[in-house]
């Protein structure tokens, strides 16, 4: 998904050099996490919660990511679409959080920064909790209230 979206923006955008189009694609394997990313996941952990990210990127990416983010060993789980071949927010997609941990979707608390994964998040069931560091407006204000958190240290606040 990231690489059409590369090519689309080359396609819209033709007097960019192809040639960055390798480098960008590298780039996603080696993000950095925020600040407060390994700290909270950290604390969690201590409290006892089961940690697992759900992508809609490929698992090689995904590994990669996290390792240089340096958070892998804080994540029980590392779940990529791809097992299912459908892209968030499809059901099946967020149904291998539930069928990895033996869980309902209710016992499964649900962060992200993309307020379109938080509606379908919360769609399936899981209780929500959206990271807005930027204090976008809410694009889905007809839905259910939910916590809207500035940055991840929050969590540790939330009774989850």
């Amino acid at each position: 998904m990231t690489e059409r979206a590369i090519d689309f923006a080359f396609a819209r955008v033709p007097s960019v050099d192809r040639a960055l189009r390798l480098k960008l694609l590298d780039a996603y394997m080696e993000l950095d996490a925020y600040p407060d990313t390994r700290p909270t996941l950290t604390g969690l952990k201590a409290r006892g919660a089961r940690i697992a990210i759900l992508s809609n990127g490929s698992p090689n990416m995904l590994g990669a990511a996290v390792q240089s983010a340096g958070i892998a060993g804080l994540c029980e789980a590392l779940l990529s679409v791809d097992t299912v071949r459908m892209y968030k927010p499809r059901p099946e997609a967020y149904e291998l959080v539930t069928s990895r941990f033996g869980i309902k979707p209710q016992d499964a608390v649900f962060v992200s920064s993309n307020r379109w994964d938080i509606m379908g998040a919360a769609r399936f069931g899981f209780r929500p909790a959206w990271i807005n560091r930027s204090e976008m407006p809410d694009e889905y204000k007809n839905q259910p209230s939910l916590p809207i958190l500035r940055d991840l240290s929050a969590l540790l606040s939330l009774k989850i």
